[in-house]
């Protein structure tokens, strides 16, 4: 279990550490400011259940961005189950700009963009699902995506079980009964029957992983423009890294990471370590430099020879 109160911190750190949080608490997120004013009181308290991680929110008003270079850094590929509390959330995905109003519920998708506006102080419980726990009760369709759910029918089991769930401990017997009955609960509600996934002939890994080295540079080798190039679904795009050693965002940025570093080794490679490291999508170097060396234990300028 993770709290963290960003209102015990100094006020001119509050707004930082938000983003920190939500980052390392969830996906790749990133908060923007949309009110003039002194600090940035707001908590988050985590707490895991099987494969689901659940959290309670409350924080002030602000946007928050999943677009598609935050997509690009999501490692795996989960569904968020989103219960407004307190507060709306004006939710876009694609096309679709809806209001989550208290005691509805939304689903969003992290292999794809989508946008909130909270322009209320709010509260939310928000429940992170891997997307093989929803498969086999959604059975072949989608989730509708975006859309607000009320707390009537199906949308009022979710509802109800959300609620339980979060003060259930991982520990008490019975619990992964109410996981699979949640997931059950959510593909009722939500299952769109007019989607259906579906794997074009000759679309795979391979091919997947050819084409990424050869648009190591490429600014849309990202979940949403491959999906474009080959005419896939973002779900058949992670089914085909399912059973692979990384995820489809892992070994990009993997297979980048090898590339500059081959680069800065070749004593003929007179470009600076920035120009090879934006040349191949990562535009902060702090960031790219903490990945290089996590990923080969030296920094850049150290792999020179």
């Amino acid at each position: 279990m993770g709290v963290w109160d960003i209102a015990a911190l100094p006020t001119r750190e509050q707004f930082g550490y938000w983003h920190e949080v939500i980052c390392q608490a969830f996906v790749p997120l990133t908060p923007h400011r949309t009110l003039d004013e002194e600090g940035f009181a707001a908590k988050v308290e985590t707490r895991r259940l099987a494969g689901t991680n659940r959290a309670r929110l409350r924080s002030r008003p602000q946007r928050t961005d999943h677009g598609p270079r935050e997509v690009a850094r999501t490692d795996g590929a989960y569904y968020f189950v989103n219960l407004q509390l307190a507060g709306r959330c004006i939710t876009t995905v694609a096309d679709r700009t809806a209001v989550v109003r208290p005691g509805e519920f939304v689903v969003v998708d992290t292999a794809e963009p989508y946008f909130f506006h909270l322009d209320q102080p709010w509260q939310m419980l928000s429940f992170r699902v891997p997307h093989a726990d929803l498969d086999a009760p959604l059975r072949g369709r989608r989730p509708d995506l975006g859309r607000p759910v009320p707390a009537t029918g199906a949308g009022a089991a979710v509802t109800a079980l959300m609620r339980a769930l979060w003060s259930v401990d991982a520990t008490t017997p019975g619990t992964a009964e109410l996981a699979d009955s949640f997931a059950t609960a959510v593909a009722a509600a939500t299952a769109n029957p007019a989607t259906t996934p579906g794997r074009p002939p000759g679309v795979t890994r391979a091919a997947i992983v050819a084409h990424v080295e050869r648009h190591l540079g490429d600014r849309d080798l990202t979940v949403n423009g491959v999906c474009r190039r080959f005419g896939i679904s973002p779900r058949t795009l992670h089914n085909l890294f399912a059973d692979a050693d990384a995820s489809f965002a892992a070994t990009v940025r993997t297979l980048r990471l090898e590339r500059c570093a081959a680069l800065l080794a070749d004593p003929d490679t007179t470009a600076t370590v920035t120009v090879i490291a934006a040349a191949h999508g990562f535009d902060d170097p702090t960031a790219f430099s903490r990945a290089f060396r996590r990923h080969f234990g030296v920094s850049p300028r150290e792999m020179r020879p």
